[in-house]
């Protein structure tokens, strides 16, 4: 019996792409499974988000519309990382092509920097409002957007870059997933990182730790001058508020430290051997940060987990006892307030 086969079908057959050996099949199966749940529930929670937002306008404060903002680049995390990253794992290669890689680079970066810069920018308001209640400064829903223009258009300069050819993307780790070309040796692709490095993630570091600092300081002192004059502090609201953020920002720096110091060391020690599985993990690990911001904002605030509550239930459920009248963060606010007062009035 003669073979149909022709010579043509071996070459095309012999074209196919096999999967990459440098991971096991069933190490990509394992991660594409845990990037499919975190999918599903980055997905859900950001989703879950927004829609309570747009829903109930009232929760559309100044403050919030920064965490509507960090909920949207959250949720394209997840679309344009997660949700692929699970696909080529699950193929066990990149097969989507080098076109599709370069845009997945780029936007897992662009999101991943206005996540981080959006951070940045909470903190930063923070400060201003607790701390320099007397300079004239008065957070409003239009100077939230215009810090949110400033940081989107920010981080949108650092992620066009290497698109330019300063810089590229490429595959990284066990070459399922695509980032910055960490490891290209050239003068120009040094330069970029560096500056990245500096301005991209250790200066918002700094300037989270100092605003959050200062804030902590300065809850404490007024709590203190406050009891001192006879009066009441609200330290439960205060702690609700500074335990929100600080989770938030804690959960990202969890996820995202371990990527950055990974590729510092790639970069300053090219020759260093790298097993596959720990040079993957927190390439991965960094995308489960969408997840927990969420969770934090929903569990820590009454108001808001009302509203999600009453959403998901499509109306049916109905809050029991005292509405706390504002959301977690305006604790914060209060205390900004009761700074204003005259500083004729010392302790006893």
């Amino acid at each position: 019996m003669e073979s149909n086969i022709t010579p043509a079908d071996m070459d095309l057959w012999t074209e196919v792409p096999e999967a990459p050996t440098i991971f096991p099949r069933v190490g990509y199966s394992i991660i594409s499974f845990l990037m499919f749940i975190n999918t599903l529930l980055s997905v859900f929670n950001n989703s879950l988000v927004i829609s309570v937002m747009l829903k109930n306008p009232h929760l559309l404060n100044a403050m919030n519309v920064i965490i509507l903002s960090l909920a949207v680049s959250d949720l394209m995390i997840a679309c344009c990382g997660s949700a692929i990253v699970t696909l080529t794992n699950y193929k066990g290669y990149f097969f989507l092509g080098d076109e599709f890689c370069i845009f997945q680079g780029f936007a897992v970066n662009y999101f991943g920097l206005v996540s981080l810069c959006t951070l940045t920018l909470l903190a930063y308001e923070r400060y201003r409002v607790v701390c320099k209640p007397m300079a004239g400064f008065k957070l409003n829903r239009r100077r939230s957007c215009q810090g949110l223009l400033f940081v989107w258009l920010f981080c949108l300069f650092w992620a066009v870059a290497p698109l330019l050819g300063w810089s590229s993307y490429g595959p990284e780790g066990v070459q399922t997933s695509c980032s910055l070309g960490w490891e290209e040796r050239s003068w120009s692709n040094y330069s970029y990182l560096i500056l990245y490095t500096i301005l991209c993630f250790l200066l918002p570091t700094a300037i989270i730790i100092y605003c959050y600092s200062k804030v902590l300081l300065h809850m404490k002192k007024l709590n203190r001058s406050v009891e001192l004059q006879g009066g009441r502090p609200s330290l439960e609201e205060n702690d609700r508020a500074s335990q929100m953020v600080f989770s938030m920002i804690i959960a990202f720096f969890i996820c995202w430290l371990p990527y950055t110091a990974l590729s510092v060391v790639v970069v300053t020690a090219p020759d260093l051997e790298i097993p596959p599985l720990v040079a993957t993990m927190p390439m991965y690990f960094a995308k489960t940060s969408p997840v927990y911001n969420p969770i934090i904002y929903i569990l820590s605030n009454k108001q808001f987990r009302d509203c999600a509550l009453e959403f998901l239930s499509c109306g049916r459920y109905i809050p029991h006892g005292t509405q706390t009248g504002s959301l977690v963060m305006a604790a914060l606010q209060r205390s900004s307030r009761i700074t204003s007062i005259p500083s004729r009035i010392q302790p006893v």
